[in-house]
């Protein structure tokens, strides 16, 4: 099994969904038939990330809003006190029906999917997969544009096999170490808050006890200080921060008003309870979409959908030292009562599970979901690193600190951004000075450290050509007559992907 790629080059001067800028993004991308887990996953260590098939990366140095991609170190995080705020109303209304008073807790949004990756959706229409490869999800559009056009018969569920994590389950997992945090003593302004330069205020008790000693001291001045020491009570042990799944997975009663659980499906290829759901699923987005970004009610159209958040290039691998879901790409479920709120599009890749989407029922709003589904795949990233070890970060897509409505991302601590030029993994402490200072910025303060998978040989590079196989060295010998610009194309695509890629990795050349 090997991935198959068509790189489509670079696009700049287009529509920016994050800044609203006309022209000022620009990206490369590429068109995968086919990726295994291994590749993508080290694509994401250089900076690309998916949308449906597409694949794209950023140009760092000149798009409007430099995109950095973002990870979290899942076993140390602890959750912040606005994350347990979310958790707490989650818990709240699930025990006893209770809404938050007041608004609800002010939740960043993505853009939507389409404006993304704006642009390219014209690219990514008129692409032609001239391939002799199996085209996957047609089956699946079509499917699911028939049962659209039923109005209103129910699609029959089959009985489930998939993973299910559910509300009420007590298992605790591995919490970690807890993040630390720097205190930092200013003098407030008038009315906001307490200056720390001054004595802090005392309690009304521990005058009144103060005044009783000293007035014994002086009516027995022959008794030392000592007699009149009030006993010292004996100090309780600090206590232990209650880790995010204690919290998040807290005991319900009985007769709790509302049952949450959350399912993980794997959605490509679709297995039977993704089929028998996507309708539902469907309906979700396509209310998310009118009611928060606006758009009509004839969009999305169900390919746009499964273009999307259904098709993945992923290729499903199960080997027996993974997760028992198996790596690729799934929806993560959230079923309330019996219904859909919410769907959270993940994959699961050999070190980590990467964030792609999430949309919602905008009639919960007031739950916060954008937040809670975040912590959720933290503790699901945990949970996996239970079956297999060397799975232990959360991709949370790309870190945007030009974009204050993006820079939420670096609240999940600890957490780390890559380096655009040497593409290491720096802490975002470190990196947050320099941003404040500039868009673009070699986050390695290393001057002399260079991208060490960068691409050395690209005569080794693979192409796929006339369903054979050969070096691009044996390619170039082979053409007489070359297309103009062929051999910079290559030469960028290896320089992007870097040479552990560009020789696994096949390259179809028509």
């Amino acid at each position: 099994m090997a991935s198959v790629v068509e790189y489509k080059g670079l696009k700049a001067g287009y529509h920016c969904g994050y800044c609203d800028s006309a022209a000022g993004k620009a990206s490369c991308g590429m068109w995968a038939h086919s990726m295994t887990v291994q590749d993508y996953q080290d694509l994401i260590d250089r900076g690309w990330r998916r949308s449906g098939r597409y694949v794209y990366k950023p140009v760092m140095n000149q798009t409007c809003c430099p995109q950095y991609t973002i990870r979290c170190r899942s076993l140390q995080f602890q959750p912040s006190k606005s994350h347990k705020k979310v958790l707490k109303k989650m818990l709240k209304f699930l025990a006893k029906g209770e809404i938050s008073k007041g608004s609800c807790e002010d939740e960043p949004m993505e853009p939507s999917m389409e404006d993304a990756v704006a642009g390219d959706m014209a690219l990514i229409n008129k692409l032609d997969l001239q391939c002799d490869l199996e085209k996957l999800g047609d089956s699946l559009t079509e499917s699911l544009e028939r049962e659209v056009k039923k109005k209103g018969k129910g699609t029959k569920k089959e009985e489930s096999k998939e993973f299910i994590q559910s509300q009420d389950r007590n298992e605790e997992l591995g919490s970690g170490e807890p993040s630390h945090a720097v205190d930092v003593h200013t003098v407030p302004k008038p009315g906001k808050g307490a200056d720390l330069s001054k004595p802090p205020c005392r309690k009304a008790k521990e005058i009144r006890k103060e005044r009783k000693r000293l007035k014994l001291m002086r009516q027995n001045p022959a008794a030392g200080p000592e007699a009149f020491q009030a006993p010292q009570e004996p100090q309780a042990k600090p206590s232990r921060p209650r880790s995010l799944e204690e919290l998040m997975f807290g005991s319900l009663p009985e007769d709790a008003s509302h049952k949450l659980e959350v399912r993980v499906v794997r959605s490509s290829p679709p297995s039977s309870q993704f089929k028998a759901t996507m309708l539902e699923s469907y309906q979700v987005y396509k209310r998310y979409q009118m009611v928060i970004h606006n758009h009509s009610p004839d969009e999305p159209t169900v390919s746009q959908f499964t273009g999307f958040l259904c098709t993945s290039p992923l290729e499903p691998e199960n080997p027996p030292n993974g997760p028992d879901c198996g790596y690729g790409s799934f929806h993560q479920q959230y079923w309330l009562d019996g219904k859909i709120i919410a769907v959270g599009v993940i994959d699961i890749l050999p070190y980590c599970v990467s964030s792609v989407y999430l949309y919602y029922d905008p009639d919960y709003s007031f739950l916060s979901l954008g937040v809670y589904s975040a912590l959720r795949e933290i503790a699901f990233t945990r949970q996996l690193h239970e079956q297999a070890p060397q799975l232990s970060y959360y991709y949370m897509g790309f870190y945007i600190h030009s974009c204050p409505k993006m820079k939420y991302k670096g609240h999940y601590r600890p957490s780390d951004l890559l380096c655009p030029e040497t593409y290491v993994w720096v802490p975002i402490e470190q990196c947050l000075p320099s941003l404040d200072n500039s868009k673009y910025c070699r986050l390695n303060q290393d001057p002399e450290a260079a991208d060490e998978g960068r691409s050395r040989d690209p005569d080794r590079l693979q192409v796929l050509y006339k369903k054979a196989i050969l070096p691009y060295g044996v390619f170039k010998q082979q053409q007489q007559q070359r297309e103009p610009g062929e051999e910079a194309a290559v030469l960028q695509y290896a320089s992007l992907v870097g040479q552990a890629c560009s020789e696994r990795m096949l390259l179809f050349r028509s």
